[in-house]
């Protein structure tokens, strides 16, 4: 079955489970599949995958802000903004991969290769 099929599968599967379509197909991940990317829908996605995303996202965005929201007023360094940066959006990261783990096992989903 092509990426596609799976995911219709999926989206139709999570739907059906009454999931609330924010938390399956989140404004970045229906970007990334505009723009062509092949990543399952969190539910489906592997931890360590779901950790990855949430984190390259979340951590660099959320620097930006602080930074000149606060931080370059605050005598920060760079490399200090920057280790903050990606240490939020690690923990964002993976409370976000724990929170899709725990939705699969609450709703009883598949696997995603066994879609």
């Amino acid at each position: 079955m092509t990426f596609e099929g799976k995911k219709k599968k999926a989206i139709a599967l999570l739907e059906e489970k009454k999931m609330w379509r924010s938390n399956y197909a989140p404004p970045i991940l229906r970007l990334c599949w505009k723009l062509g990317g092949k990543v399952p829908p969190p539910p489906f996605a592997p931890f360590w995958l779901n950790t990855l995303l949430y984190t390259a996202w979340f951590g660099p965005l959320w620097g930006v802000i602080m930074w000149f929201s606060h931080w370059q007023h605050q005598d920060f360094s760079v490399l200090r903004a920057v280790s903050t940066a990606l240490l939020t959006g690690l923990l964002f990261g993976i409370s976000m991969a724990l929170f899709h783990y725990w939705g699969r096992w609450k709703n009883k989903l598949p696997d995603w290769k066994s879609l």
